[in-house]
């Protein structure tokens, strides 16, 4: 009875618009305060809370929010952009292709999807329609591609679900990197065909085009090598051993200032108090939240709330294939309403046990999940990309949603074949 108390207390509270921190927090200390014979006190919830953030591997979050920040900031993402126009831009769809090749790569660097639109949107999105592409299409693209940068490694919600799970976070990383190829082929297929049908304008393209082909393959690459070179010091630095993701993190915030500070000299001194500023506006709800859903999380647990729903699932939904299904469905209606880091660390207690009793590698699900709350990004009512691209271009966020439909739908494509196909997730890391 309790547990379903405090679970119709949690809707209600999200129903109203409270603050996800506020509402995990009342609804943690809603127990003891309800039932005098609850054996955990609301002295121990907050300790709890204190407890959940001290914790090194979530040192890594701060860090690849600066870093990327930084990253922004400094304009790398036209580096990298410009060594993928030269190669693609003659080709047919060969910009938007490029666009998505160059989300891929930030998201590399940020970890973040909204960071991603934001730092490759701004620079990508004015060029690409001077080149006579249409505005809607090209913000629906950089909107759609920004959900790479959660999926493609280092990614800030892995680290969360690797606390929430205790899964390997330099697993995860690892196996992020195939699905978010995968997912980049696939929207970049939808780009080929839609620039087939609609056409675009050749001379244009030609003209900024041409302009990096004057420069030579040589002084392009030397331009972008520092930034080309960014994820394969960050992930090097994992996957050979030499530094934990949380060290790497560090290094890859020293690595942003040296590349934007000395090398292109895009940052100066002076602006380093406005990023530390917005760094830290950035991270401190995700460190209220985390530490609210940590308490949470025990709590659900003592009530046995994910025995239940387990229970639940699994006697009305029979067959691995249909649990899955399901699991997906919740998922993608979770992450429509509710932003990935609080549903990351809500949901995960509540589903592993699920995942765990079918036989499914904790690694394997925290790819699904990541992947289904990255579809979120682009899909109404909160959709956070799609405000972060309609800010850039002045696009209503639903006309941006109708053209990134059947982007979505590529997506959707590659979230069934990482949720039935195992070795998409695995292969990488067995």
């Amino acid at each position: 009875m309790l547990a379903m108390v405090i679970m119709i207390l949690f809707i209600v509270l999200l129903l109203v618009s409270v603050p996800i921190s506020a509402t995990l927090s009342a609804v943690s200390l809603a127990p003891s305060l309800l039932d005098p014979n609850f054996h955990i006190s609301a002295e121990y919830i907050i300790r709890a809370m204190l407890g959940g953030i001290d914790s090194f591997p979530l040192l890594a979050v701060p860090m690849f929010v600066l870093s990327g920040i930084l990253m922004a900031k400094g304009g790398v993402s036209k580096k990298l952009f410009d060594v993928f126009s030269y190669f693609l831009g003659e080709h047919t769809a060969g910009m938007p292709c490029a666009v998505i090749v160059t989300c891929l790569f930030y998201g590399a660097i940020s970890g973040s999807a909204p960071a991603t639109v934001a730092a490759v949107g701004s620079m990508t999105i004015p060029l690409l329609i001077r080149m006579g592409y249409d505005k809607v299409f090209v913000t629906a693209i950089v909107a759609v591609a920004g959900g790479l940068g959660v999926i493609i490694p280092p990614s800030i919600p892995f680290i969360l679900f690797g606390m929430a799970s205790g899964a390997s976070v330099g697993k995860m990383f690892m196996a992020g990197i195939i699905p978010g190829i995968l997912i980049a082929l696939l929207l970049m297929l939808y780009a080929l065909y839609y620039c087939k049908k609609h056409g675009e304008d050749k001379e244009k393209i030609h003209a900024e085009v041409s302009v990096l082909h004057e420069k030579g393959f040589v002084k392009v690459f030397l331009d972008s090598f520092w930034a080309l070179l960014t994820p394969v010091i960050i992930l090097g630095c994992i996957y050979s051993g030499i530094a934990s993701p949380t060290e790497a993190a560090v290094i890859s915030v020293f690595y942003a200032l040296i590349i934007s500070m000395c090398i292109y000299r895009t940052l100066k001194f002076r602006d380093l108090k406005g990023v530390l500023v917005e760094a830290i506006r950035t991270f401190a709800p995700i460190l209220f939240i985390l530490s609210a859903a940590v308490a949470f999380s025990r709590i659900i647990t003592l009530l046995q709330i994910p025995e239940m729903a387990g229970e639940f699932i699994l006697s009305t939904f029979s067959g691995k294939v249909a649990v899955l299904l399901v699991i997906n469905v919740l998922l993608l209606i979770v992450g429509m309403v509710m932003d990935t880091s609080p549903a990351i660390l809500i949901l995960t207690p509540i589903l592993i046990p699920i995942t765990n009793s079918l036989g499914i590698d904790p690694i394997q699900f925290g790819i699904i999940m990541v992947v289904n709350l990255a579809i979120g990004f682009v899909t109404p009512p909160i959709g956070i990309n799609l405000f972060v691209a309609s800010s850039l271009t002045d696009v209503p966020v639903m006309q941006i949603a109708k053209k990134a439909m059947p982007l979505i739908v590529f997506f959707l494509i590659a979230l069934l074949a990482i949720t039935f196909i195992p070795q998409i997730s695995l292969l990488l890391v067995s």
